[in-house]
């Protein structure tokens, strides 16, 4: 059940508009629930098919104004990219040290990982631990480079991933409500053109259905694609 106060700001939309943008952005800014600075978060339905792995879709966004919240990267790197992956901001850095504790301890206290091509075949071992958190390192996201110190960089200032759930729908946590509206129309217009370029090659039909925009505790308002 939703509190007295979200039903208040749900009773404000319009069920059969669909807002602009910037109509959006201000409707949340001026009516979200909580207290704390919440998040502001985007939601696309995609017309893929899940179950089908060639309509699945994959990508990256650099977001221009940073990501909603400073990521725990773990670099897995040899002896002569450790100091490199240390000071390009990696949060933990190893080689097969690392990833014999992560073997032992079934933990990973970290948000996304890096590696060089050379230690991929080493990952192999933790892989049933890294995978189904979502933290294996992918070549077709980037996170396994030769270039460690632009890896890390650029996931540092705001560089996400994204893929759709089994649902067909993809999101992404893009601002923070506090932020200039600017800054907010700025991150999640460059979150949807990433999606658009991943595209399934023959799929017919719409790409992207709707989409919704929403506080993390508010009521969602639909935008025009």
């Amino acid at each position: 059940m939703h509190s007295k106060h979200y039903q208040e700001i749900k009773s404000k939309i319009d069920k059969n508009k669909i807002y602009s943008m910037d109509e959006a952005i201000d409707f949340i800014k001026t009516n979200h629930p909580a207290k704390f600075d919440e998040s502001i978060e985007v939601h696309l339905k995609l017309g893929i098919n899940a179950s089908k792995t060639e309509q699945n879709i994959k990508g990256l966004v650099v977001l221009p104004h940073g990501g909603i919240k400073q990521k725990r990267i773990a670099a897995f790197v040899g002896p002569n990219k450790v100091k490199e992956a240390q000071e390009a901001g990696a949060a933990i850095v190893g080689g097969d040290d690392l990833i014999q504790k992560i073997k032992e301890t079934n933990k990973c206290d970290f948000d996304i990982a890096v590696a060089e091509p050379e230690i991929m075949k080493s990952l192999a071992g933790i892989a049933k631990i890294l995978g189904p958190k979502g933290l294996m390192p992918s070549p077709k996201v980037e996170t396994v480079s030769t270039d460690i110190k632009k890896t890390i960089t650029e996931l540092s200032k705001g560089k996400v991933a994204f893929k759709n759930d089994t649902g067909g729908n993809v999101h992404l946590g893009a601002a923070k409500v506090s932020w200039e509206p600017t800054k907010i129309k700025e991150n999640i217009k460059a979150f949807i053109d990433a999606v658009k370029k991943t595209k399934p090659s023959g799929l017919k039909g719409n790409f992207i259905k709707h989409i919704i925009v929403s506080s993390t505790m508010g009521p969602g308002l639909k935008i025009q694609i």
